[in-house]
Formats: C-alpha cells, structure tokens, sequence
C-alpha cells in the first residue's frame, strides 16, 4: 500500500491531488518543467524533481522520466490528474509494470474506451444508445467514410478516434466538402494525437451536452453521481459547468434512467476508479453516447459540492484496493453548484491567449465560494500549456442564489497583467437565456455576442488607463502635500491663554 505520491501535472489539478494527499497522511511529489520551476503545486509539494525543458513533449509527456523519478524518489503511486498522460494506455500499464500504482483506470479500459471508434462499438455491444455515424472497428479510409457518409445524412462531424477537446473535428454541410475537410481533420488529428484516424458522427442540432460521473471499485461495485451540464462552450471548448442540469433538475426517473446507461458503459470494459460518461440530450430527452473520459474532469468540483463526495480522496481509496464508501442509495444532490473557468484570453478580441507575468490578484471569497488555481502574484502564464488559471466555483440551494452568487464572485475576483474571460461569465450570467435554460451547445457561437447586450459597458481600455493615471496622480500629490509649521510655533490654545493674562 503506498504512502507517497507522485502527480504527473500540473497547473490546478497538481495543487488540488496535493491538498488531498495531504488530507489522507500522505506524502506528495511534483515535477515541473524549467517555466514551472516556481509553480504553486511545487511549492505546495512535499519533494519536486525537474522533468526538462518546457515544451510538454520534452517534460510533462515524457512518461518514462516520470517513472523514473517516481522510482527514485521512493514514490507508490502516480496520479496523472487530467490531459498531458492522463489517458494514455501505455503511460498505464508501464507505471504498472515499474512496480507502481496508476492512480486512474486500468490500462485496457483506457484503451478500450480512448480509441472513439472502438468505444462505440463496445458500448453498443452492451445496449449503450449511440450518436448515428460509422460503427466499426479500426480506421477507415476517405471514400468509406465518404460512401457512408449520406447513409448518416448531413449535417455531421468528422472526429478524431483518438482524442478529444475539438481537435480533429470539423463540422460537414455536403458532400462536396466531405473531401477538403476529411483532409484537415486527419492533419490536427495526427498533429494532436500522433494519430489521423478519424470517424463520422451525425450532428444534433440543438443538443445539449450532459455528462454522468461515475466511481468503481475493484470489487465490482459501480456507481454514478449525478450529471453536470455541460453545454455552454466554444469550439468545442466548455467554459461553463454546472450540477444539477436544468434541462433534468426534478425529473429523476430520467435522472436515473441516464446514470444506469453510464454505469453500463463502464462496466462494458471492466472500468475501475472515476471516470465520466458523455452524453448528446436532444429536445425531446432521447440521449446517446458520446465518448467516456477515463480520469478526473476538470468540472469534477461542481459534482463534489452537491453530493458531498470528494472525488480526488476517492480516487486514492480505490488505488488502494479499498471498497466505495458509498451504495447509490447513498447519492444525493443538494444545492446547486455552477463553475466558471477562468483562463488567460481576451473574450474582445475572438478569446486570443493572454501571456504575461501575473501583477496582482484578488480572489473572491465567502460563503458558498471555492477557487480552485495554481497562480499567485509574480507567477507567469507561458504559451507552452493551457490558458486555464483558475475555475471559480459557487453553491447556493438554488440555482438562482448560485448565479447570483457567481456574480458576486466575479465582479470581486481581480486579476491583472494578463487578460481573462471574466468578462464573459459576466455578460453570460446576465444573459436571459442561460437564466432562463435556454441553451444548447451552440448557444456561445450563434446566439450569444459580448458587445450587443450592454451597450453602455463597452470595453474602453484608453478610458480605463486614463482613469488610472488620474487616480495614480492624486495619491502622489497627496503623499507629497506638506503642510508647513505655524510662524508662532505655538498652538492656538496657548496663545489664546496668554492673551487672557495680558488683559487681566
């Protein structure tokens, strides 16, 4: 049974496996590249071991250094937290075959369920509703996937098999664009994942994007905790996550109908420690499918505070063979919970990444609020990793007090030398639709704009520096203003006594 472990992240998700170590009595390794060397998670670590340069395949992707150090250092375990080795069969097995513990599903159910084409075959093998699209086993050339792709009818996405986050998508209207964008997919495709493999998929318009967490055992014992909303996104990119949904919210029958699918999914590939299940809701509740995510969300926050259940602790319990603490009986949701990731872009100009040194930083606090980061005041975002700095999270007993409460959140978070998207969970909680729970997973991009609903806030950076070039001017003079001794050099008082006694 291992004592120390070693995270193979970095960023949020190292300080957030740290914290929860630390709660258990166990003992914590970092590593870092050469631009982390000052990072939070090492800091917070008890030991750090340098990985190499800062490009993540010369550092973070470099799984054999990992577990070399891991050995070194006389670590049990490796948590890969989620991206860079998260979902990586080999990266799995080799820890195993060190002598290690992989902190995550075992290696097969990686595989099983990484490769997208082959997940959909094996889920539905189980009984497993999937998106219509091609349902084989293996890669496909360009004119299978061209013959079948009016069999599935348009419009529809060419996927990549082997990763996720939107890379190696492309959206298809007709047939004629099928050649020029099969063509683009496979090239971001290899380029992220080393592998061009790609499948068709049919488009649901107006889906919404509902996911289902779910936790095993080593005993057999599977169970789910509910499901977040996840449709609020760009380019395939969540910005927004909330728990419970609002498109299910008291209807628990589907509720449960849902999470029963998913907990089918995971026991379809012999599935072990937290992983989550997608799904694609259409209008009229039909679900299907999606892809399962073999490791810990980065919206995993959302669920911990309406169930009660910290997920990183029980990924470590089950790491170390020991049964869930929970039956699904045990589940409940209480409250609301509703994150906002907040990254280093500026949402007025497309959401361009935002590099620089971190000058100052003002996080919300109070009942209800959560700030998940790995920044601090001098620490500096780089281009080589995610623009992630933080995920805000809130709670309230509705979902009303927990909008009002993210507001309130993010007008007192300040952070300044780089931009961030704050202002557009500002605007998107002010939005009538998202109150109302009139979304989907198009809403960002087709019916949602930063600039048409408040007229009157416009970003105006020249006002902005003038403004504090004024305020700066006025404590410097005020700082500077002196005032000068009276010529009497005798206080009021006293001359007031003496003149008394002259005209006495």
């Amino acid at each position: 049974m291992f004592t120390k472990v070693l995270i193979a992240n970095r960023g949020e998700i190292a300080v957030r496996v740290i914290r929860a170590c630390r709660e258990l009595g166990l003992q914590t390794v970092a590593v870092f590249s050469d631009v982390d060397r000052q990072a939070m998670h090492v800091r917070y670590a008890d030991e750090a071991y340098l990985l190499g340069p800062a490009p993540a395949r010369e550092s973070y992707l470099r799984g054999d250094k990992v577990i070399e150090i891991a050995k070194k250092c006389g670590a049990g375990a490796i948590h890969p937290g989620y991206g860079f080795l998260a979902e990586r069969a080999d990266f799995a097995q080799a820890v195993l075959d060190a002598g290690l513990t992989f902190i995550g599903p075992p290696a097969a159910a990686i595989a099983a369920m990484g490769d997208k084409t082959n997940a959909r075959v094996t889920v539905a093998r189980a009984g497993v509703p999937v998106v219509p699209g091609t349902v084989c086993e293996g890669p496909q050339c360009d004119d299978e996937l061209i013959s079948a792709a009016p069999k599935i009818g348009f419009p529809l996405l060419i996927k990549a098999a082997a990763g996720g986050g939107g890379k190696g998508m492309r959206e298809v209207h007709s047939l004629a664009e099928m050649p020029a964008m099969l063509a683009a997919a496979r090239r971001e495709a290899d380029a992220s994942f080393g592998d061009g493999s790609v499948y068709l998929e049919r488009l649901i318009e107006g889906a919404r994007h509902i996911e289902i967490q779910v936790l095993a055992d080593t005993q057999g014992s599977v169970i789910h905790l509910g499901e977040r909303e996840c449709s609020i996104q760009r380019r395939h990119q969540k910005l927004l996550e909330e728990s419970p949904s609002i498109f299910i919210d008291r209807d628990e029958a589907f509720r449960q109908e849902m999470g029963a699918v998913a907990v089918k999914a995971a026991q379809a590939v012999g599935y072990v420690n937290a992983g989550t299940v997608e799904f694609l809701v259409d209008k009229d509740k039909n679900f299907y499918f999606l892809e399962m995510n073999t490791r810990i969300q980065v919206e995993h926050p959302v669920t911990e505070w309406v169930t009660g259940i910290d997920i990183v602790k029980e990924q470590m319990r089950i790491a170390r063979g020991r049964p869930l603490r929970y039956a699904q009986a045990d589940v409940r949701q209480h409250g609301w919970a509703i994150e906002c990731r907040i990254n280093a872009e500026d949402p007025y100009n497309n959401f361009m990444p935002s590099t620089g040194k971190i000058t100052h930083t003002l996080l919300p606090t109070g009942p209800g609020i959560r700030v998940d980061t790995g920044v601090y005041i001098g620490f500096e975002i780089t281009p080589y990793y995610d623009s992630l700095i933080s995920k805000l999270v809130v709670w309230g007993e509705t979902r009303g007090e927990a909008i009002l409460r993210m507001r309130r959140a993010l007008e007192e978070y300040r952070i300044i030398g780089v931009h961030t998207n704050i202002p557009f969970h500002q605007h998107l909680l002010d939005s009538h639709r998202f109150m109302g729970g009139q979304f989907d997973t198009q809403f960002v991009e087709e019916r949602f704009s930063m600039t048409a609903q408040e007229d009157d806030k416009q970003y105006q950076p020249e006002v902005a520096a003038i403004l504090a070039t004024l305020v700066a001017h006025e404590q410097t003079e005020r700082a500077a203003h002196v005032i000068r001794r009276d010529e009497r050099d005798t206080s009021n008082w006293k001359w007031a006594t003496r003149w008394e006694r002259v005209r006495r």
